[in-house]
């Protein structure tokens, strides 16, 4: 079945979107969630946005950036704001990468690669009748690329990729001002060395030409606010939470305060026009990045002078993060697992369907929970091989598609203002029965504002089929009678609120990183 070009409506939708959604198991976001990659936090990717753009548009989805899409690809989790004196600069020995698939058939045809470099400008000052390198990223303060006070000058490459991500077409993207070297930002030390830091950072934000595209796109690479919400650390200990708050959707924000909020990341933030991201009638794109480093590593016995000198790489790449949908390698994704899946391609993604059709979450959670045994009894859950595998039919299942792990989002359904989105995505608009329905939300791609946590705590447990009570899709296998948890499935949520986050109105969304000081 070919997608329509337009929103579904909510008639449409009803019957095979509440069960699909059942997928998402959540309890955090991908910060550490696999044993190797907590080693390696300059190249964990932690967080992926694919959402229509929605800065400036008016109620009916018009105007504005209307007809764009952004992708967000946040990596090297958990900053704190104080982090000196060498902050959290991205690793020149990696490539980041954001990968697009526009035909279904589980592999990226085109793919926006990230390199770096952090070069040292060795300042120094006279101390006696010696000239001295200083300890610090800076020797006074900062308003401006590159600006004479920064030490360590951070700078990024973009290169589009068309084909195979390795064997591809590859085409460099231009500065505007001349090379293919941008300037990045230094992260938010301080007020002192960085009196307006939105001021600062806007002048990072590039127009630059795509090619082979004939729309303008933005890019933007820098320090961010953590943009998730969750209550990371009472989750992780056996939801060690009150029950009765965590069952009760009107007492979301009693449990706890956002555990991660006080918390910075670095984004690559892009914003590219839908046409240069589809292909032909197909207008689903399929999403996910990665990061790779040299397959060699060997520590430098006796590191030479100069910057980030204590490792010497070589060899092919290889792939050692993953992520497209949220929530996947921490909570379906068995522990022994993790770093297989971070290093796999969607096009095998077979070898881990047993995790997605016969999922453990539910089994913990009544475990840990004193709510009987409440796991939904529909295995195997083919609900959640369409959310995960395939996409949902008639919202954001490409006409071609091949099962694989990855955002899906369809560009045709309009984007909603920020102030008219519902916080639970596709879910919280058919539950609250909203018309028009919001379907420009998760699992329709991921806006910052979509509380995935709450929406996937509710889904997992059976929500959706307790809601939908079966339905075209699924038949009888997503039923109310297969929920033991019953309407209270629907009221789960981990006690912080994903919209009550400060966000920007408009590119790059994510707000201004905390400063290392005030």
């Amino acid at each position: 079945m070919k997608l329509p070009t337009r929103a579904p409506t909510l008639a449409l939708i009803t019957a095979s979107v509440l069960a699909g959604l059942a997928a998402l198991p959540a309890q955090a976001s991908s910060h550490r969630e696999a044993p190797s990659i907590g080693g390696m936090p300059r190249v964990d990717g932690t967080d992926f946005y694919l959402f229509n753009s929605y800065e400036g548009v008016a109620a009916n989805g018009s105007g504005g950036r209307a007809g764009y899409v952004t992708l967000i690809a946040n990596y090297l989790p958990l900053q704190d704001a104080y982090g000196g004196p060498n902050y959290f600069k991205l690793d020149p020995n990696a490539i980041y990468e954001i990968h697009i698939d526009n035909n279904g058939d589980a592999k990226e045809d085109i793919t926006f690669q990230f390199k770096f470099m952090n070069t040292l400008k060795g300042i120094t000052l006279p101390i006696g009748n010696q000239v001295v390198p200083i300890p610090l990223t800076q020797a006074g303060t900062v308003s401006a690329p590159n600006a004479a006070a920064l030490n360590v000058n951070e700078k990024f490459a973009l290169t589009l990729i068309r084909g195979d991500r390795r064997t591809g077409t590859a085409s460099p993207v231009a500065n505007p001002a001349g090379g293919t070297w941008f300037d990045k930002p230094v992260d938010n030390i301080g007020t002192k060395t960085i009196a307006d830091y939105p001021a600062y950072a806007a002048q990072h934000i590039y127009s630059v030409s795509l090619p082979g595209c004939g729309f303008p796109a933005k890019v933007f690479v820098g320090q961010r606010q953590e943009a998730f919400a969750v209550n990371l650390g009472p989750i992780f200990d056996l939801v060690n939470a009150d029950v009765g708050v965590i069952t009760n959707r009107s007492l979301i924000n009693a449990a706890a305060v956002n555990s991660i909020q006080d918390k910075n990341v670095t984004s690559l933030a892009l914003e590219v026009h839908k046409s240069c991201l589809t292909q032909g009638n197909e207008t689903v794109i399929g999403g996910w990045t990665t990061a790779s480093v040299r397959q060699s590593q060997i520590v430098n016995a006796a590191p030479p002078s100069g910057y980030d000198t204590a490792v010497k790489t070589g060899g092919a790449w290889v792939q050692v993060s993953r992520l497209g949908n949220p929530l996947v390698n921490e909570v379906v994704i068995g522990l022994a697992d993790k770093d297989r899946f971070n290093a796999s391609v969607p096009t095998g993604d077979g070898q881990f369907a047993t995790y997605v059709t016969n999922p453990t979450l539910p089994a913990l959670l009544s475990a840990v929970l004193p709510i009987g045994n409440a796991a939904p009894t529909n295995l195997p859950r083919l609900d959640l091989v369409t959310t995960f595998l395939t996409g949902i039919p008639g919202v954001n299942q490409p006409a071609n598609v091949v099962g694989s792990e990855m955002l899906r989002l369809n560009t045709a359904i309009a984007p909603r203002p920020f102030a008219m989105q519902n916080r639970l995505g596709i879910v919280g608009t058919l539950r609250d029965g909203e018309n028009p329905p919001d379907l420009a939300g998760f699992p329709n791609g991921r806006r910052p504002k979509d509380d995935v946590v709450d929406v996937s705590l509710a889904a997992v447990m059976g929500g959706l089929c307790w809601l939908n009570n079966g339905g075209a899709l699924f038949g009888p296998a997503c039923t109310r009678a297969v929920v033991p948890l019953g309407a209270t499935s629907l009221e789960l949520h981990d006690g912080v609120d994903q919209a009550v986050v400060p966000l920007l109105p408009g590119f790059p969304y994510l707000n201004t990183p905390k400063p290392g000081a005030k």
